[in-house]
């Protein structure tokens, strides 16, 4: 992950050392050896996808200079990538504080207890009402966790509960229901220890406005104030992604060109069920930089 990047462009190197620097730890190696074991961990993960997304975007930056992007965004911890890119926090901050976000996620639920799960093929409706029914039922916790797109919506909360969700959900029309593999039950009340944890590091960052405005998880607005910052991230540890939300407001907003940029594209994916004429591209490897630098240059002779 990362590592042909890395191995290409300076900017890249400069990322990937800056972050194993930050932690302390060869995370640069964990992203291009491996074992995957030893990146499964949370804490681990969420600054390894966040070093290679910054590192791919540094990358285009040298390449193509300042990218003339409108807003910015990310999936609950892309948001901080979001942040970095639009000079509101720090990377180094950043890798450093998505660290622990991911150990206080990792220890504010005892392995086993939580899960979570995607009800896909209904609309949200009929999956709050099965949340709610799961809750009654069980006396447990179960509430939406990612609005990935209208017919994808991932739930999250005591394994139990998830589970009656999902049979709640496909009774109800459900075409499936997958079960996740995930640490934690992210973006759920459960959460709640690791948000209260995390608030004082919040609280420390130095965080700058940013240029362009972010489009936050919580609000799915955007957000430039950088005294509103700190409180949006602690939110965002127990709150829903609403990224379903996110993607109609920058389209309300004039936005018609969506560029992933991180590992993979799953975004993308999710973008076109969204909004499906928007245009889309993505950048995960160097073999799609030719790619990237047509669609940006498309999108520069538009706005001339």
């Amino acid at each position: 992950m990362g590592r042909d990047v890395f191995e290409a462009s300076r900017a890249a190197r400069e990322t990937f050392e800056a972050a194993d620097d930050a932690l302390g730890i060869a995370l640069s190696k964990l992203c291009f050896e491996g074992p995957e074991d030893a990146l499964r961990p949370t804490e681990i993960q969420q600054p390894a996808i966040l070093t290679t997304s910054i590192a791919l975007l540094r990358v285009l930056e040298e390449d193509l200079g300042p990218l003339d992007a409108g807003y910015v965004g990310g999936h609950s911890l892309g948001e901080y990538s979001a942040l970095v890119a639009a000079g509101a926090l720090g990377f180094e901050d950043a890798v450093r504080t998505v660290n622990l976000r991911g150990r206080l996620m990792q220890e504010a639920v005892a392995e086993g207890r939580g899960a979570m799960a995607a009800i896909i093929g209904v609309d949200v409706d009929v999956v709050e009402k099965a949340c709610a029914k799961a809750t009654e039922d069980t006396g447990l916790i179960v509430t939406p966790a990612n609005f990935n797109s209208s017919n994808q919506i991932v739930i999250a909360g005591d394994a139990a509960a998830v589970e009656a969700a999902c049979e709640c959900a496909r009774a109800d029309g459900a075409k499936k229901t997958v079960p996740l593999a995930v640490s934690a039950p992210f973006h759920c009340e459960l959460m709640e220890p690791a948000a209260k944890k995390l608030e004082p590091a919040l609280a420390a960052l130095d965080f700058a406005s940013a240029n362009p405005p972010v489009i936050t998880n919580v609000e799915a607005e955007p957000n430039a104030d950088a005294a509103r910052t700190a409180g949006l991230l602690r939110q965002q540890v127990t709150a829903p992604v609403r990224f379903t939300d996110m993607i109609t407001k920058m389209k309300a907003l004039g936005v018609d060109r969506f560029l992933e940029i991180g590992p993979g594209r799953v975004l993308s994916g999710l973008i076109a069920r969204i909004e499906r004429r928007a245009r889309r591209a993505n950048f995960s490897s160097l073999a799609e930089l030719e790619a990237v630098r047509e669609f940006v240059r498309n999108e520069n002779e538009d706005a001339d």
